[in-house]
């Protein structure tokens, strides 16, 4: 029988590609995404694809209920996978913009899979991976907001693995490193909303740095890999019979997580600052 998938974040990136490449190997996949218009794009691409949006429990409520209608009430693997960054010194991050990345970022993923569990209970099998960062393992300058969802998204998909080891749920975490994606773009909206960058005390690296690379671009990041590395771990992590409990994508991440495990502290804050 054809297995099925609901991914969240689909309208481009990693979430685009994972769809594609699921599709392709057989999968019947559920493209969710945040806006109807890029709903609408994926389904004149032959998908199903149900509107979500973490930060509104009501699309999730309505969009998981659409999957389950068309499935007749199971759902084999959830790929959480939408999420957005809010680029900015931490000092210049206000209080309301990080309840409003959380309530996208971990709340929002927290409620679809409380949702989804039931359904893979009752079935007595199922897949549910998370997609975090190598900003899950390790932080980086002007990244605190994206940091900090990340690093309370390891801490739940850890506990949960924990917790669902006695079903045949299988918990796993990805964690990719720099990837061909519209993140850096999609970000400046919020960046202009949240960030009053020009009173900060920070002003000239603002200037110097950040807007820089924001705005300007200036090409991939080193050591970048295409949406389709993702796709490949997760292809892995849902189909092997083990499938591991986290899987790394891209050098960054392989050398941060290792880094991460074999130096002090103040070692790790100076290749972090060199970043």
């Amino acid at each position: 029988m054809t297995k099925s998938i609901l991914i969240t974040g689909c309208s481009s990136g990693i979430g685009h590609d994972a769809a594609l490449g699921l599709r392709a190997a057989g999968w019947r996949v559920f493209a969710s995404c945040r806006q109807e218009a890029d709903c609408t794009r994926m389904r004149d691409l032959g998908f199903e694809a149900p509107r979500i949006d973490y930060a509104d429990p009501a699309t999730i409520e309505s969009g998981l209920t659409e999957v389950l209608t068309a499935t007749g009430g199971t759902l084999d693997a959830l790929f959480n996978n939408g999420a957005y960054a809010i680029p900015g010194a931490a000092e210049d991050l206000p209080r309301d913009a990080l309840r409003a990345i959380f309530e996208a970022n971990v709340f929002g993923v927290h409620d679809l899979t409380l949702r989804v569990l039931p359904v893979m209970r009752a079935q007595g099998h199922g897949r549910i991976v998370n997609n975090s960062s190598v900003l899950g393992l390790v932080a980086l300058r002007w990244r605190a907001a994206y940091v900090t969802t990340k690093f309370a998204l390891e801490g739940l998909t850890d506990t949960l693995r924990l917790e669902m080891a006695d079903t045949g749920i299988h918990v796993i975490t990805i964690e990719p490193g720099p990837v061909t994606s519209d993140i850096r773009k999609n970000s400046i909206p919020h960046f202009e909303r949240w960030i009053d960058w020009r009173a900060s005390p920070r002003r000239a690296q603002y200037e110097d740095s950040l807007l820089k690379r924001l705005y300007d671009g200036g090409g991939p990041d080193r050591f970048e890999l295409p949406a389709s590395a993702v796709t490949k771990k997760l292809l892995t992590a849902l189909t092997h019979p083990k499938p591991k409990p986290r899987y790394y994508v891209t050098t960054p991440t392989y050398f941060m997580g290792l880094m991460r495990r074999i130096l002090p502290t103040r070692a790790l804050d100076w290749i972090a600052r060199q970043v």
